[in-house]
């Protein structure tokens, strides 16, 4: 099974206590562990502490979104199991055909994000959300959950307060927290619900997150693979109960996710970064395709939801 070649693979290259770079899968069918001296010329990423970048430049693109009459289909579908009890949050995606005169290259180099990658001649990806970090012995996760467009009147106010906003963060929070549970004591949740400003191209947008902590034993270099294989799929981008709401996704998204939505990360020897692969461009058979997606609830509104879908499609510069 490849989920317990890539456990195996990464306690054994924790054990050495050798920096590695590390990317798996949505899915866990494909991955990548190189040590970090070792990494090809065809994989480029880059890690940052800087979340607030300025934009120098806007980067146009052209976008081909899903028609709203497949989009309502989908998101009919997803309230259906919702009102049956099948799961109470979707993380729902789809693929946007794009049109750019840059090229991936290009795209990666231009681009700024806290995490940026490049993956051979299939994709780039420049994501704001860290997966978990762990350093000192304590891991941490982040989730990402909600988002509004800065220009709006009292952006921040209105994200905060609003009710489904707040539900469908809370349920995020409360599945990752048990998640670290699977892994670590003492979890607690440090901070709930701040304010990032991220650049969204054309767009300010404000994305809220949490802050989630646990403790390790002094040993987990030699337990990376079962760390992070018991915590994928990623909760923020798939939904509550876990299990249930990615049989759900795979049946209504009908395209194949690959690496987006999967993670990427280092360990340097000592600590452990990583980060959730969104705000994607995946090359393929030379059309590019912008995924996104964001989560629905049974109170969401599908005009704001398809709204949302599109505000994620866009090059941080």
């Amino acid at each position: 099974m490849r989920k317990e070649i890539i456990r195996q693979e990464l306690n054994k290259n924790g054990s050495l206590n050798e920096p590695f770079f590390f990317m798996i899968s949505y899915d866990l069918s494909r991955y990548e562990i190189y040590k970090l001296n070792e990494l090809p010329n065809d994989i480029k990423f880059e890690l940052s502490k800087n979340s607030n970048f300025k934009s120098l430049e806007k980067i146009a693109l052209s976008k081909f979104p899903i028609d709203y009459s497949a989009y309502k289909k989908a998101f009919t579908s997803i309230q259906n199991h919702i009102k049956e009890g099948n799961s109470y949050l979707l993380n729902l995606t789809f693929k946007t055909k794009i049109d750019t005169s840059l090229s991936l290259d290009e795209i990666y180099k231009k681009a700024q994000a806290l995490f940026k990658l490049k993956y051979k001649d299939e994709f780039v990806c420049f994501s704001p959300e860290k997966f978990i970090e762990i350093k000192k012995d304590k891991i941490y996760t982040y989730p990402m959950k909600g988002t509004i467009d800065a220009k709006v009147p009292n952006a921040q106010a209105k994200i905060l307060r609003d009710t489904k906003e707040m539900a469908e963060h809370t349920m995020v929070v409360d599945l990752l927290r048990n998640d670290l549970s699977i892994v670590s004591s003492k979890v607690r949740v440090d901070k709930f619900r701040y304010c990032d400003k991220i650049n969204a191209g054309e767009k300010e947008l404000l994305q809220i997150s949490s802050k989630i902590s646990g403790e390790l034993k002094k040993d987990w270099h030699k337990n990376i693979g079962d760390i992070l294989t018991s915590l994928l799929p990623a909760g923020s981008i798939t939904g509550t109960p876990k299990k249930k709401t990615v049989q759900i996704l795979d049946e209504i998204e009908n395209y194949k996710r690959d690496y987006y939505t999967g993670i990427a990360g280092i360990y340097d020897g000592t600590s452990l970064y990583s980060f959730v692969l969104i705000r994607f461009i995946e090359k393929i058979e030379d059309i590019y395709y912008y995924k996104s997606g964001g989560g629905i609830t049974c109170d969401s509104n599908i005009n704001l939801e398809y709204e949302e879908l599109q505000d994620k499609i866009y090059i941080p510069s």
